[in-house]
């Protein structure tokens, strides 16, 4: 068995050289590419500048395997063969790494990474907005123990700011930028025990409208805003569409009430919703009208979902989109005072293995079979909804379109749905300070590095060295705010009540 191993191995081994483009199999091809790469990097300056703006991406569950895998696909949909394709995230110029572990978990979920690269502070699983000290689905250790975000800092200092997301608005992505909560599905308080409602705990929904004054939400979740037994106004026939709320509170009615503004909260619909790459251009053309800037957190969530679902298709394809709503974001934005970053939360158990052919499809099976004699997918997770061992057998997929939208890769372990996976997540950035992001770094780190580039938050220290005190110049209040003589100018005052009446949800 193991001669035939052997040779299978060998005979693929020669199939796959016959398939080298001609121009790789002379070495100057090789020598010449890494020439010009090398030289771009030793071409490449310091942006040390304070950033106005900050275009913050991230993949819900992009591991890099997803990352690399989507690459791959990208290139594949565009005829190539897709292991050479450069993704709009493989341009910047400097990556890192970032440990994704919570305080008491090896492996962490999206509300406690939310709580770290958002706020700055590790904190427990299923946990949100709060420190460690707090108690899952315990309301009393929740208070005293709330932390502040990125986006909260940033609209302190007078920026304007955003959230975009494919899934729900009360997700544990966007959630951490403006919600404190000892429990991460609070969504309304139809979710809440009546104890923790009793002890003052708030759902997150709730939280949406008072926490953080937010220029711009887009996503969904509409049912945790209106009063149960209210119609979804697009899907009026889908019962669990329907208002949750207990308390009888429209939130919707009283945000519209509040700001000038539409509120619209919607599950995505190819034919009747904008994409990732609309969305992300809307809610940038509205921030970026504040002279002072902006930030603005845009989240892939459905790549997570699929993968829970065992979907690498659905996954693959949220994560192509994603990277065309960051090169959406590159095109509207400027490298020289606007930092963008892109990564992820967390991973998933995919693997990337068989040694496939170069330009086999990414969704294919791997041409080296199992010991027993039967075919697999070039991608596997290692549990979820996959797993079908029928009479200690693996079923046979040659005649399975494993590309199908529908196929659900194979698994080792079987669970309704898969996990996340511990291993650390790719970090890039470009734009001011962007180097500040290289080398492996605990995932906390990424928010006091984003407050010090833009000079918001609690060190200012970036902004105090760009600034020379001059008499009638605007200097920097402790808050970071702008101001001059240590009050606001009337126009500033009147710009700043504008935009706090404008959403787009």
């Amino acid at each position: 068995m193991e001669q035939t191993s052997v040779f299978v191995l060998v005979l693929f081994l020669l199939l796959g050289s016959s398939r080298a483009a001609v121009e790789e199999e002379n070495p100057e091809f090789w020598r010449a590419q890494a020439k010009q790469t090398l030289q771009s990097v030793l071409d490449r300056k310091l942006n040390t500048k304070v950033a106005k703006n900050i275009l913050f991406f991230l993949g819900d569950g992009m591991g890099i395997t997803t990352y690399t895998a989507a690459r791959i696909l990208k290139g594949q949909l565009q005829n190539q063969s897709g292991e050479e394709t450069v993704m709009t995230m493989d341009t910047f110029p400097y990556v890192g790494l970032a440990k994704t572990y919570s305080v008491d978990f090896q492996i962490a979920d999206s509300a406690a990474t939310a709580t770290a690269y958002l706020c700055g502070v590790k904190t427990n699983l299923n946990t949100v907005g709060v420190n460690a000290a707090a108690r899952n689905g315990i309301c009393r250790t929740q208070k005293g123990n709330e932390v502040t975000s990125i986006l909260k800092w940033a609209k302190d200092a007078g920026k304007s700011v955003g959230i975009v997301t494919t899934t729900r608005v009360q997700h544990a992505t966007p959630a951490g930028s403006y919600a404190h909560s000892a429990s991460r599905t609070w969504y309304s308080d139809a979710d809440m025990p009546d104890s923790a409602i009793g002890e003052g705990c708030t759902d997150i929904s709730s939280q949406l409208l008072k926490n953080v004054d937010i220029d711009v939400i887009i996503g969904g979740g509409r049912q945790y805003m209106t009063p149960r037994g209210t119609k979804d106004p697009e899907y009026p026939a889908d019962f669990s569409s329907g208002g949750k709320r207990r308390d009888g509170r429209h939130l919707i009615q009283e945000w519209q009430n509040m700001k000038n503004g539409k509120v619209v909260t919607a599950e995505r619909d190819p034919s009747m919703d904008p994409s990732i790459i609309e969305t992300t251009e809307k809610a940038i053309r509205i921030l970026q009208k504040n002279p002072k800037g902006f930030f603005l957190l845009v989240e892939s969530g459905r790549i997570d979902q699929a993968h829970h679902q065992g979907n690498a298709y659905l996954a693959l394809h949220e994560a192509v989109a994603f990277d065309g709503a960051i090169a959406r974001g590159l095109e509207l934005t400027s490298e020289d005072d606007t930092l963008t970053i892109a990564t992820a939360d967390h991973s998933h158990p995919l693997t990337f293995n068989g040694f496939p052919f170069r330009g086999q499809s990414i969704l294919g099976k791997s041409p080296l079979w199992g010991t027993d004699m039967l075919p697999y997918t070039t991608l596997m997770y290692g549990n979820g909804p996959g797993h079908k061992i029928v009479n200690g057998k693996r079923p046979d997929i040659r005649n399975v379109n494993t590309n199908s939208m529908e196929y659900i890769q194979l698994s080792a372990a079987p669970l309704d749905s898969t996990t996340h996976s511990g291993e650390d997540v790719v970090v890039l950035a470009r734009g001011p300070m962007a180097h500040l992001f290289s080398g492996i770094q605990e995932q906390n780190y990424i928010a006091h590095a984003l407050g010090y580039a833009a000079c918001v938050g609690a060190d200012l220290r970036h902004c105090q060295e760009h600034i020379t005190p001059a008499v009638g110049r605007t200097s920097i209040s402790p808050n970071g705010n702008g101001a001059a003589g240590g009050l606001a100018t009337p126009i500033s005052i009147l710009l700043a009540s504008l935009l706090a009446f404008r959403i787009l949800m």
